[in-house]
């Protein structure tokens, strides 16, 4: 869109919807993490590290 000269506000509609679509995604991604590999590392004794490799995620922010 910027190539071809579009008007700004329509590139930032566009920017704006990609990066909802990106953090619906990471949603989905973190739930199915948390329900599979952070639950499995809590039931093979590793509560400390599960949690400690999910806030890492957060404090990226």
């Amino acid at each position: 869109m910027v190539e071809e000269d579009a008007y700004c506000i329509d590139v930032l509609h566009q920017s704006q919807a990609i990066q909802k679509a990106l953090k619906e995604v990471d949603h989905l991604m973190l739930e199915n993490h948390l329900q599979k590999c952070a639950a499995d590392a809590i039931g093979k004794g590793r509560k400390d590290e599960a949690i400690a490799e999910v806030m890492k995620v957060f404090k990226k922010q």
